[in-house]
């Protein structure tokens, strides 16, 4: 009787303790920038295996799309983190005096590619300026096409915008497009049948990280275990979800976008892979999530450069290294 009672007594303890811990768990909004993807894929994979409740954080993930816009949200103070486009935005936001900093840099490379032909001499490089046509959306011409201008001499007459629709690309064999290394370079194969020549931007000069973490000034003062916390799961996350099993992340993914295919998600994967997305160079030795004063540095002064962004701007206001570069995560890889 008496062992019964101190075997209910003690399986009663830890209920409750397991109960206190999960009710202590802090809730944390990370808002993405887009609809659910592959490219979101660390971030799913850390909230669907546990790895943020394993260091106190409850996150919901709000996917974003074309009628969302997170910024607002978390400036707003109604979300805690929210999934940055690159640094411009950073650099951007100390312009208007706005107390953002980027914590992470999930992507070492930003995904955006120029696509081409085959066989049309536009297989190089130093070819694409002799492009009869370079479809670029608005946003784009704002930004890496300038810097191709400037550094590489593309004629801005001959940008035509791109409607996010590959039609065009494809039925003009003289015209590049952008693209995202992990997107569009599938639609243009499966309704163009063929592989376009890739182009990485990142793998020309175009240094920025990409798909950042970002968060207030204020969340860090008063909560840095927070965000520590959000940094190092999210690696693990990216870890695990690229050399893991990431099934449950993927079924999370589906859930919160319906329209994705097992094809598009396992196609994303690969490219991610394949050309060092979020685990190259620094990563390699720093951890995924890298990030060095150096490289800021490096992008700010070519965007200077390109006249994107003025001279002037203290781009040290923008991130922090304080909770990246400390190696989180790299026993994951497998």
């Amino acid at each position: 009787m008496d062992g019964k009672l101190k075997i209910s007594v003690g399986a009663i303890v830890l209920l409750a303790a397991s109960t206190l811990s999960a009710a202590a768990n802090e809730k944390v909004t990370f808002g993405t920038n887009w609809l659910a993807q592959a490219e979101h894929g660390g971030y799913y994979q850390a909230a669907a295996d546990g790895t943020y409740a394993a260091c106190g954080l409850d996150v919901t993930i709000m996917q974003g799309g074309p009628q969302v816009s997170g910024r607002p949200l978390l400036l707003a103070g109604k979300i805690d983190f929210y999934m940055g486009g690159n640094m411009l935005q950073a650099f951007d936001a100390v312009q208007q005096e706005i107390p953002l900093r980027v914590v992470a840099a999930s992507f070492q490379k930003e995904p955006q590619v120029i696509m081409a032909h085959p066989g049309q001499g536009l297989d190089r490089w130093e070819d694409l300026k002799n492009a009869d046509q370079y479809i670029i959306a608005d946003e784009g011409a704002q930004s890496f096409f300038q810097w191709m201008v400037t550094e590489f001499g593309f004629d801005p007459a001959k940008r035509v915008p791109y409607t996010f629709n590959p039609a065009p690309f494809i039925a003009n064999p003289k015209s590049i497009q952008q693209g995202y290394v992990t997107s569009e370079p599938y639609a243009v194969a499966k309704e163009g049948g063929f592989q376009p020549n890739l182009f990485l931007l990142a793998d020309y000069g175009f240094d920025t990280y990409a798909t950042t973490i970002e968060t207030m000034q204020a969340t860090i003062d008063k909560r840095p275990e927070v965000v520590q916390c959000f940094v190092d799961g999210s690696a693990k996350g990216w870890y695990n979800y690229l050399y893991g099993d990431n099934t449950a992340a993927n079924a999370a993914i589906k859930k919160d976008n319906p329209d994705i295919s097992d094809e598009q998600i396992a196609f994303s994967i690969e490219q991610m892979k394949k050309f060092g997305i979020v685990d190259s160079g620094d990563t390699e030795k720093l951890g995924i999530g890298a990030m060095t004063d150096a490289r800021i540095q490096s992008f700010y002064d070519k965007m200077v450069k390109a006249k994107v962004v003025p001279a002037g701007v203290d781009i040290k206001k923008s991130y922090t290294l304080a909770f990246v570069n400390k190696g989180v995560g790299i026993d994951l890889k497998k």
